[in-house]
């Protein structure tokens, strides 16, 4: 599978019912990742490692470079065997400026996120 880890600046904290928005990443009815603390950077949400449900998301090959942030990986989302190909992605060793972000998920590619 895949390793993943923590923080970055934006972190949104708290609860639902304090008036915090909780955060989730849904596809095919499923919730992939829920919290109330996540980093948004650049209009995406990246989710915390502890709130990713791992089990819905299988390593890919795919890789890409963002000059700031450095070199990211995919993971393929998989509910009820359908298969949401590269639609997760987060970096394992970002460079300095986005050290927050290191092993936080983000999603796209038909993958809704609420807040």
């Amino acid at each position: 599978m895949f390793t993943v880890g923590a923080g970055w600046s934006g972190t949104r904290t708290g609860t639902k019912q304090q008036g915090i928005r909780v955060a989730r990443a849904i596809w095919n009815d499923a919730v992939i990742a829920e919290s109330a603390e996540y980093e948004e950077v650049e209009g995406n949400i990246y989710f915390p490692p502890d709130s990713v449900s791992e089990d819905l998301l299988q390593k890919s090959d795919t890789q890409s470079r963002c000059p700031w942030k450095g070199m990211a990986s995919y993971l393929d989302v998989v509910v009820d065997g359908e298969v949401n190909r590269d639609a997760a992605w987060y970096y394992p060793d970002p460079r300095d400026a986005a050290a927050r972000i290191k092993d936080h998920v983000a999603f796209w590619r038909g993958v809704t996120i609420e807040k």
